[in-house]
Parts: C-alpha cells; sequence; structure tokens
C-alpha cells in the first residue's frame, strides 16, 4: 500500500460532555494540553511518516468550527512542521452523521473514496509506526485491522478475544476484570479495506441505523463483520496510547507523558542544567523569557521540580514552585505561586500566593489572589475558557464554566457552576 493512497478520516462528534467546561465552546479534538490541539500531534504523527490526505469527520458547528479556523486545508501546518510535500485537509459536508461508521459513510462516499481508509480518534495521544501497521493488515489479507493496547483496568474498554493468528473473535464490552477475555483493548484506531464502502448499503446495516439511530464501530460495525465472517485482525500497538477524554484521564496522560523516559512528543530539547524542564520558543522575545525564568530557577528564586513543560512568552515571579505541570503559552504566574500536577492553559494569569493542584484552567482565565488572601483551586477542578475567580476563593473538585466571575471568598466543592444552565 502506498501511503498516499490512504485516507485518514478522524470522526469528530459529539459535545464532548465529559470533558466540560473545556468543550463547552469548542471541540474536544483541539482542547489544549503540551500546549497545542490534542488532535494536532495524531495528525503530524502520521503526516510526517507519509500520510498526505486527511478528513475530519465533523458534526455539528462547534466542532466544525473549531478544527476548519485553525488547520483549514492543511497548508499551516505542513509549514510549521516541515511536511513536504504538504498535508491535504478536507471536512465533513454538513451531513449530520448517527456515529463514527456513518461519518465514514459520508466522506468515502461525499469524495468517492476507492482506496484504504484508516481511522483515528481526535482525543487519543498515540504512538504508531503506520508503515509497521499496513504490514501487518497486508500480510494478514485483513478486511480490517483494529490496533490494540495494553490496559490494566479492562472495565472501561471494548476488550479483545482474539482466536487464532490474532484475529478478532468479538469484543467484550467493559467487562469485570474476571470476565475479560485479554488486556486487549479497542484504542479505535482502525484500517479498513476500501471493500468497505460496499457494506454501508447492507441490509443489517441499514437496520441498524434504522432501529438503533446510530452506527458505532464498536457496538455495531465489528460485531456486524465479526458475525458475517469478515477477518478482523488485531495488531497490537507497541508504543503509547493514552485517552485524554475526561479531566481526570486528561492529567493522568500529561503526568505520565512528562515523568515518560522518550516522551511522546518532541518538546524541544530540554534545558540541560534544570533536568526535565523544557522552556519553548525561539524568536528574540522568547529566548528572553527562556533566559530569565532560567536565570531564576539557576539563583533559587524560583523552583521547577519534576517535569516541567513552559510555552512562549510565560513570566513565573520569585518564590514559586511549579511541579510536574504544563505552563501554557502567554500565562503569567505571580509571586510566592505553588503549582502541582496541573495543566495552566495559555494566557491565564495566576496572582501571587495561589495554589494550584491537580487541575486545569482553562484558556485566558484570571486568578485573583493576594499573599493575605490565596485563592486554592484543588481536586481536579476544571475552570472554563475566559473565567475570573476572586481573591481567598477555594476551589475544590468542581467545574466552572466559562466566562464565570466567581466573587471574592466563595467556596466551591463538588459542583459546576454555570448561571446559564
Amino acid at each position: 500500500m502506498n501511503l498516499n493512497d490512504l485516507t485518514v478520516i478522524i470522526p469528530v462528534g459529539g459535545e464532548a460532555k465529559r470533558l466540560r467546561p473545556l468543550t463547552a465552546e469548542v471541540s474536544k479534538a483541539v482542547v489544549r494540553i503540551f500546549n497545542r490541539p490534542v488532535v494536532e500531534f495524531a495528525l503530524t504523527q502520521l503526516a510526517t511518516q507519509g500520510v498526505k490526505n486527511f478528513i475530519f469527520g465533523a458534526k455539528g458547528y462547534i466542532n466544525y468550527k473549531s478544527l476548519f479556523d485553525y488547520f483549514r486545508e492543511g497548508t499551516g501546518i505542513s509549514a510549521e512542521y516541515g511536511i513536504s510535500p504538504r498535508v491535504h485537509i478536507k471536512y465533513q459536508p454538513h451531513v449530520e452523521d448517527v456515529g463514527s461508521v456513518d461519518s465514514v459513510r459520508i466522506n468515502m462516499d461525499y469524495y468517492n473514496i476507492n482506496g484504504p481508509v484508516m481511522v483515528v480518534q481526535g482525543d487519543n495521544l498515540f504512538d504508531l509506526d503506520i508503515l509497521d501497521f499496513v504490514r501487518f493488515h497486508e500480510e494478514k489479507n485483513a478486511f480490517m485491522t483494529v490496533a490494540l493496547t495494553y490496559v490494566e483496568d479492562v472495565e472501561g474498554y471494548g476488550i479483545a478475544d482474539l482466536g487464532k493468528d490474532g484475529i478478532i473473535q468479538r469484543f467484550v464490552e467493559k467487562p469485570k476484570k474476571e470476565e475479560a477475555p485479554s488486556k486487549l483493548a479497542n484504542s479505535g484506531i482502525y484500517l479498513m479495506s476500501p471493500k468497505v464502502r460496499e457494506l454501508f448499503s447492507h441490509p443489517k446495516i441499514k437496520a441498524t441505523v434504522r432501529e438503533k439511530g446510530r452506527l458505532d464501530f464498536g457496538m455495531d460495525f465489528i460485531p456486524f463483520l465479526v458475525q458475517e465472517g469478515y477477518p478482523i485482525y488485531g495488531y497490537t500497538l507497541k508504543g503509547e496510547w493514552h485517552d485524554v477524554g475526561t479531566p481526570k484521564s486528561y492529567l493522568q496522560t500529561m503526568l505520565r507523558v512528562l515523568k515518560s523516559k522518550t516522551p511522546l512528543f518532541y518538546f524541544g530539547e530540554p534545558i540541560q542544567k534544570l533536568g526535565r524542564v523544557w522552556i519553548q520558543g525561539q524568536s528574540p522575545d522568547s529566548l528572553r523569557r527562556k533566559e530569565e525564568i532560567v536565570r531564576k530557577v539557576m539563583e533559587g528564586n524560583v523552583k521547577l521540580e519534576g517535569s516541567v513543560l513552559i510555552g512562549r512568552h510565560c513570566q513565573i515571579g520569585d518564590g514559586t514552585t511549579i511541579r510536574d505541570s504544563c505552563i501554557d503559552n502567554f500565562s503569567i504566574i505571580g509571586e510566592d505561586v505553588t503549582i502541582e500536577r496541573s495543566s495552566i492553559l495559555d494566557r491565564t494569569v495566576i496572582g501571587d500566593g495561589a495554589e494550584i493542584q491537580d487541575s486545569i484552567m482553562g484558556r485566558h482565565v484570571r486568578i485573583k489572589s493576594l499573599q493575605s488572601k490565596p485563592t486554592w483551586v484543588l481536586g481536579v477542578s476544571v475552570i472554563g475558557n475566559d473565567v475570573t475567580i476572586g481573591e481567598g476563593c477555594l476551589v475544590s473538585a468542581a467545574k466552572i464554566s466559562p466566562h464565570e466571575l466567581i466573587p471574592d471568598k466563595t467556596t466551591i466543592t463538588h459542583e459546576t457552576i454555570d448561571i446559564r444552565a
């Protein structure tokens, strides 16, 4: 298979409620992690290995607008990563699908795709050798190959029951630990024969759509293929795979990747004398900010502990400690702030004396805080974009929707704050 003939479809549908409030106004695929939209990692990893044709199966206005406004036709991202010839990105027409398989059907028909199709998810991070994956698929003469990943907790996934030579006999959806046939989970990465297009008109497929109002890979399509005797094989991923579909899994992924001996993604070269610390940016202004942060650390005025990723044009005040966290571009961190195991998205301002633990700050957030009236954000709290939190607040295990203004000295625990609800 020539990778130029391969089309990658990335279905992005639904409202991504599990990741709210980060997805209240944007697609889950462009929620930022490691200072970039999450789907950018999947797209560029495949593109740098030779894949050139991508389709975002975007359902709904927010998903389409978020993706198109950022990625356009692919010229910008090709230039940024030095990909030549450039990638080509297309978008699902304004036709509502009833699931990820239906999105594939719509796009194969609309763009008259008669070659092999690969499907990846918009909220997963993975390490995939695409040539090895394709080689496996062709050697098995598979109708469909499903990439599998090892998981310890089988109860949250579709677990593969593999037969002779790696053929998939069935998936057991979210089994109890003792009932799982293996620890190999469906990663949501699929490689399919061009003949898949012929199956969309199959009476049983049409009946599924009519009776269930959906056409999903794990619940509908793969069971149909297995039942009909199509050769469906399981390919075990040799690299990492991470799901960032919930705030908890987002933070777990952030920590695992940061602490990995060989980071899944290239953040630039770490600052050699600071250990596992990355400070991004190459322009004269960003280099000046980088040098200022390094100087403060070397003088003992700022502590960067564990694994820390800092974006471009960031400012960090004296007395601040940042541990195992990501700080996105243009953020301003005050004095005597403590940030642990947290993701601070771009253009956020955190006032003096604040403490952030195990939480995600959205974009353009302002945490007002004084050393005499510190603000605390703890316990897997998620602060939506453009939120302002007043001085002396305590936010614990809470979600605050975009654009909210939280008054001084407010305590919010185990709540969702949304005045528009």
